[in-house]
């Protein structure tokens, strides 16, 4: 199980690279597939690859290990699968056109206070 303080770790190393809008999303208790959905905007798919090789580095380093990655070379949405965090990496028309967050809309997003 993902603890806060792994979420807000992950959430680090997508704004390392100047991922905005992350949403984070609990889907506990909805998907079968996984517990969370970390999303993020990349403005271009030379930073949406830069955004996927940070997550990619450091995230096993915080003990989430990357099962797969999808999306690659094309780099306009790339799902980055570690189990029970599952980061969706996207260009802005992508993340505008598929608008996860509303198709999960019963998802509660969760929200950390600034440190």
């Amino acid at each position: 199980m993902l603890t806060d303080k792994l979420l807000q770790e992950a959430l680090k190393v997508v704004e390392e690279k100047k991922g905005h809008d992350p949403i984070l999303l609990d889907l506990q208790g909805i998907s079968l597939v996984t517990d969370y959905f970390l999303i993020v905007t990349g403005n271009t798919t030379t930073q949406v690859k830069a955004i996927t090789d940070n997550i990619s580095e450091k995230l096993p380093e915080l003990g989430l290990h990357v099962l797969r990655v999808e999306g690659l070379p094309e780099a306009k949405w790339v799902l980055v699968d570690c189990g029970d965090l599952v980061v969706h990496v996207m260009t802005p028309d992508q993340r505008e056109f598929y608008k996860l967050e509303r198709l999960w809309g019963d998802a509660k997003v969760i929200s950390f206070s600034a440190s």
